[in-house]
């Protein structure tokens, strides 16, 4: 019918989100989390010059918990601002992917 617009449905599109962890001691970091359903090995992070450890991921607009885990060790995000407890004892970080 003209004039009559036709509602068109969005699907949500992947963002590109940033993790950054510094640690230049580290031999390995990589990024677990809701994203990737906490597989440790899943996303490995990249060191780059000045010991900053880097990994861009798409991610759909949303709210997910993570943690990098260093040489084996678990560790939360410096500069993240808001954590929440996880069920072993300790926090995980959360990033908001708009």
């Amino acid at each position: 019918m003209a004039g009559k617009r036709m509602a068109v449905e969005k699907k949500a599109q992947p963002k590109k989100v940033q993790f950054e962890y510094s640690a230049p001691e580290a031999h390995e970091v990589f990024v677990a989390g809701e994203f990737n359903n906490w597989d440790k090995k899943a996303n490995p992070l990249k060191k780059d010059k000045s010991g900053k450890w880097k990994l861009i991921l798409p991610l759909l607009p949303g709210r997910y918990e993570y943690r990098f885990l260093r040489d084996g060790n678990w560790e939360n995000d410096r500069s993240c601002s808001g954590c929440v407890p996880n069920n072993f004892g300790s926090l995980n970080c959360v990033k908001i992917a708009e």
